[in-house]
């Protein structure tokens, strides 16, 4: 069968392999869509700790049921569902505190094991999805993306009335935007550097878009805010610069949530947290959000489609990355149909 298998730091290839053997406790699925993330990329850089090579990539991909191992009975052949990548022990004080995406084990399919950018893939049934009817299977391989999202505004535990600012608005950005409007946050700042990705942001519903290029984004927001600043911080541009002026913009009692992974150091000004008395949470991976991110998804609250710039077949997996390395202001979501 045809993978997309990363060898080393900068070497990958569309290659053959033989398929997987379904387990006890796994179901075997035929992966329709993959979609890339930026995370896919750091591992394809080198720059994840964690993957170890060759591995096959992708965490987020929907698919067809082919075959169930020994012991199954909640999925069945021809399900069409969507793939949780997060594989908890079950034991350790994370998990025992109800919160395994921080598992002291933790697994990420793709990431520790093989991934979607394959054609069939085994995975536990713990973490296989089954869709409802009206819910594609393109729309499906969107689902683990606004995960992230309901996972960073839990984790900041937003307010009635409360204002969100984001800053980046690429695909995670866009996805907490629609989350927060789906979860009934009213106004949402957003900030990016590219005009494009500023201009989709409007038109799924921010009320305000700045380019930090253009303008001073701690002028305007300030204003905007009488002064107050703002409750709700995410930041989806992963930039560890910024922290300082997230510090500034954050209200008395705000919340900021952090998703990057850079290794690069943040500088900390710790008068700006005291005395504004400040919540900086991290945000990994999710927390069981996929039956949420479904629900929203199936009553027409959440619009994945919106997301996908390109569709692309497996086989121009190398093209597509060559274009989120070189020219990542023509997409936003990249597409991969791996299987007809």
């Amino acid at each position: 069968m045809k993978a997309f298998q990363v060898k080393a730091p900068h070497d990958y290839q569309v290659t053959e392999i033989d398929p997987p053997k379904v387990a006890a406790g796994e179901a075997l699925v035929r992966v329709a869509f993959a979609g890339i993330c930026g995370s896919d990329m750091h591992i394809i850089h080198g720059d994840n700790a964690f993957v170890r090579f060759p591995r096959i990539t992708g965490h987020e991909f929907s698919g067809v049921v082919e075959a169930v191992g020994e012991g199954v009975h909640d999925v069945a052949i021809w399900d069409h569902v969507c793939i949780d990548p997060v594989i908890s022990c079950g034991h350790c004080y994370p998990c025992r505190i109800g919160r395994p995406n921080v598992c002291s084990s933790l697994e990420v399919i793709g990431v520790h094991r093989d991934g979607g950018f394959e054609e069939l893939v085994a995975v536990p049934t713990a973490n296989v999805h089954q869709l409802p009817a009206h819910i594609g299977l393109d729309a499906a391989a969107l689902v683990e993306p606004y995960t992230i999202a309901a996972n960073v505004l839990d984790r900041m535990q937003p307010h009635p009335g409360d204002r969100l600012m984001i800053l980046g608005a690429g695909v995670i950005g866009l996805t907490i935007l629609q989350m927060a409007l789906a979860k009934g946050i009213e106004e949402v700042i957003v900030t990016d550097v590219i005009n494009e990705r500023l201009a989709a942001a409007k038109q799924l519903g921010a009320t305000q878009a700045f380019n930090s290029r253009e303008q001073d984004v701690e002028k305007e927001v300030l204003a905007l805010t009488q002064g107050e600043g703002v409750p709700l911080i995410a930041d989806a541009a992963c930039v560890p610069a910024l922290l300082p002026q997230m510090l500034r913009l954050a209200s008395p009692a705000g919340r900021i949530g952090l998703l990057g992974f850079s290794v690069q150091p943040s500088e900390l000004v710790q008068l700006e947290v005291i005395k504004k008395e400040l919540t900086l949470v991290g945000s990994r991976l999710n927390n069981r959000k996929f039956p949420e991110v479904l629900e929203l998804m199936a009553s027409g609250q959440l619009n994945p489609l919106a997301l996908v710039s390109h569709r692309l077949p497996l086989s121009d997996m190398p093209s597509a990355i060559e274009m989120l390395d070189h020219r990542p202001e023509e997409a936003r979501k990249v597409l991969i149909q791996v299987s007809a």
